[in-house]
């Protein structure tokens, strides 16, 4: 029995109908760019793995310093202690973060790093003894799996099962210059119930790899602040270099009240979140009353090795050729999508930094269901090419290590979808 049949036995796998899914693909090995099947079948990893990936598979100055820690401590609680890897990456991460962020909570992924955030901000209301409990978010959001992301995230198939169950959220359209203006003003209306704007700063990478403009952001943010609604920026998926700068939020002027991060943060090595804060939210739980409290936590809270990989992985980034190599992606993803854009297959391309989308003419609207999707999927896998497709959306989202060959491989063979398909 092969690892694909062994694995249908005994595994649930994401995202996936079980009852129609082909058999998993058996990955044994990852270096750089690649992974490599039990058969020997090398794969392009062109979406960094659910985008978590930054730095290339199997980074051995990663693997060096998890190995190096594994030795010293593997984990201790970190309720009542500390230890001095969570200390110095909180120390460095909040050097290079907005200036306003000053303090670290960590959690465990995506998910959990935005239920802290919620919860931060709902209660920091509690705690000043004020209602406000509502929620503002962005249509076709996604902030993650767990009942608090669910619930301030867009309605969906994602959610449908569970809808009924969600506390409720306004969701407003993302900004532009025709509804600027009517967004403000709606928020202005609700202002004395609002506790908190959550966005995925300039990119909704589920929904599609929708982008918008960051100056009507900034807009938003200025006028939620200025009426007293804290910031949360998710940046999980466009943090870490996605966008072309470190963080989405860097192409803004105004400031978050919180910023959640995984993903990228320990270059995709394991399982990782962090939720940051300002000074101010940090104060509104200081209190001699227990109940001031943040009760939350989780067994791994500030596990040591996962702090020793995002160190290790934030060398690497703030290393220059890191950069270097993400302008150097921008560009090329630019230039093709120039090249494709009068395709009668392309509707529209959209980029912002290393995040290049295509949307796909099927002549119906843009559907996560879309039965292109399978069809592109598994053409590009017969070409040794993992791209996940959103629907009729392919998108390309490669580490940072990617060498042009392996890029110019990647546009080629969209270039002969696009005229084959």
């Amino acid at each position: 029995m092969n690892l694909a049949e062994r694995d249908l036995k005994v595994i649930w796998h994401p995202y996936t109908q079980m009852k129609t899914a082909q058999p998993p693909i058996p990955i044994v090995r990852g270096k750089g760019t690649c992974l490599y099947a039990e058969d020997g079948t090398k794969y392009i990893d062109a979406i960094s793995s659910w985008w978590v990936n930054i730095h290339g598979h199997s980074h051995p100055y990663i693997a060096k310093k998890i190995a190096e820690q594994l030795t010293v401590l593997e984990h201790a609680i970190f309720a009542g202690f500390t230890h001095p890897g969570a200390v110095e990456l909180a120390e460095r991460l909040l050097a290079i973060l907005p200036n306003n962020q000053a303090k670290a909570f960590y959690s465990d992924n995506g998910s959990t790093a935005i239920e802290v955030a919620i919860k931060m901000c709902l209660q920091y209301w509690y705690n000043k003894g004020e209602q406000r409990t509502k929620i503002i978010a962005f249509k076709n959001a996604y902030h993650g799996d767990t009942f608090g992301a669910m619930s301030v995230s867009g309605r969906s198939a994602f959610t449908a099962a569970f809808d009924t169950l969600l506390f409720e959220v306004d969701f407003i359209d993302l900004p532009d210059a025709c509804n600027i203006d009517a967004l403000k003003s709606q928020i202005s209306s609700l202002k004395s119930q609002i506790s908190s704007f959550i966005f995925e700063p300039l990119v909704q990478g589920s929904a599609g790899m929708i982008m918008y403009e960051a100056k009507y952001l900034d807009e938003l943010m200025a006028h939620c602040q200025k009426e007293g609604v804290l910031l949360i920026a998710d940046e999980v998926f466009t943090g870490f270099g996605r966008t072309g700068k470190s963080f989405a939020c860097e192409h803004v002027q105004t400031q978050p009240d919180i910023m959640c991060f995984s993903k990228g943060l320990t270059g995709g090595t394991m399982a990782f979140g962090l939720t940051t804060c300002t000074q101010e939210i940090y104060d509104a739980f200081l209190s001699y009353d227990k109940m001031k409290t943040l009760f939350h936590g989780h067994s791994y809270t500030a596990n040591p090795i996962a702090c020793s990989a995002a160190l290790a992985s934030l060398d690497l980034f703030l290393e220059p050729s890191t950069q270097q190599n993400i302008d150097r992606i921008a560009a090329k993803h630019t230039a093709f999508a120039e090249k494709v854009k009068g395709h009668k297959s392309i509707k529209i391309t959209r980029q912002t930094g290393t995040i290049l989308a295509l949307e796909w003419e099927t002549g119906n609207n843009t559907s996560y269901f879309s039965a292109l999707r399978d069809k592109l999927y598994h053409y590009f896998l017969d070409k040794g090419i993992i791209l996940r497709p959103l629907g009729n959306i392919i998108y390309i989202l490669p580490p940072y290590c990617i060498t042009d060959t392996e890029l110019d491989y990647i546009y080629t063979t969209i270039r002969q979808a696009l005229d084959e398909i």
